[in-house]
């Protein structure tokens, strides 16, 4: 644990602006991400893919949800969980059934009453977050990396930034909810004496009872709303919504506490819910995401902490974590 806790203070400023000296006129964070090479893009397996379908809009338009999974060693109880669930077609006929405003969007049976399929985990509360020396420092290292190549783009380009690029203040900001944060293998990640995944907008959580009920999966959450990182450590997270969100954020709120829907007639039904390679082929989704261990992920992230393209008139010299979401971008089939 010792070395443990010298690695975490190592990252502990994980995030840090990079000072480039940019072309003019300056790429905006989204044209830094287009522009990278195609090296720097990471296929998703489509085994780590969730898709779910929901009934058709009132236009007769497909309402289509593609979620990432979150990779080992992050919450791999819930997600086998998940894949079982999937694989059972246990969600087929459910339906979304709470939609709180400026929070999230939850989905499942809505009775309570759907029998489970057999042999699902029953996850212990320790595994919110990842302490293991023998999982956690190779993360940390990756994290502890980006660091160090961060700050040697910041010694090689400040000194000929252009005056006033930057906001004078610039310094690392403090995280409230963790000892350190940042990024590793295109995931937000926080911790102190572990570590652990962080509620972002988009961000897939599994839905419980009180403690020390953790969920068993059936129940899933989507956040639509700005992060609410006091459930970091207090509920799993296990991915994030890639494509489709707005078929989410855009239903009616509910109507009752919590923003739970009181009638049958206000959810909306979900048509299936499936593991991506479990589809045929030609159906299967394809994403990939921006590396956030290369050079272009450095340069976007820096132009999210500092906006400098024409519309900005004062670089903030900072930004959140979840202020910097990790680019994906859909792939043509081949």
């Amino acid at each position: 644990m010792k070395h443990l806790l010298l690695a975490a203070t190592a990252a502990a400023s994980l995030i840090l602006p990079v000072s480039a000296l940019e072309s003019s006129p300056i790429p905006s964070p989204g044209e830094i991400a287009e522009a990278a090479p195609v090296s720097d893009w990471i296929a998703i397996a489509p085994s780590d893919l969730l898709v779910i379908e929901l009934v058709p809009d009132a236009g007769g338009k497909p309402r289509r949800i593609v979620i990432q999974l979150m990779p080992a060693p992050f919450s791999q109880g819930w997600i086998g969980n998940i894949r079982k669930l999937a694989s059972a077609h246990w969600w087929d006929g459910t339906s979304i059934n709470r939609v709180q405003d400026n929070y999230v969007v939850q989905w499942g049976d809505a009775t309570e009453k759907k029998a489970l399929p057999q042999g699902l985990a029953a996850v212990p509360e320790p595994e919110y977050q990842v302490r293991d020396n023998a999982r956690l420092m190779s993360i940390i290292e990756t994290m502890h990396d980006n660091k160090v190549r961060i700050e040697e783009l910041i010694r090689q380009q400040r000194r000929s930034a252009p005056p006033k690029i930057y906001a004078p203040d610039m310094r690392v900001k403090v995280d409230p909810y963790a000892d350190f944060q940042g990024f590793a293998h295109g995931w937000p990640i926080a911790g102190s004496t572990g570590l652990w995944p962080i509620h972002c907008y988009g961000a897939v959580g599994v839905g419980r009872n009180m403690s020390p009920d953790t969920g068993s999966g059936a129940e899933l959450y989507a956040v639509i709303g700005h992060a609410p990182r006091h459930l970091d450590r207090n509920i799993a997270v296990v991915g994030r919504v890639i494509s489709g969100i707005e078929h989410l954020s855009s239903l009616p709120r509910g109507t009752e506490a919590l923003g739970f829907y009181g009638t049958e007639a206000e959810r909306t039904p979900i048509v299936s819910i499936r593991i991506a390679s479990e589809l045929p082929a030609a159906e299967q989704p394809r994403f990939e995401f921006l590396s956030t261990e290369s050079d272009s992920f450095a340069r976007y992230a820096d132009a999210r902490a500092n906006r400098r393209d024409p519309f900005f008139i004062q670089p903030a010299g900072g930004a959140d974590i979840c202020n910097i979401p990790v680019p994906v971008r859909p792939v043509a089939a081949k």
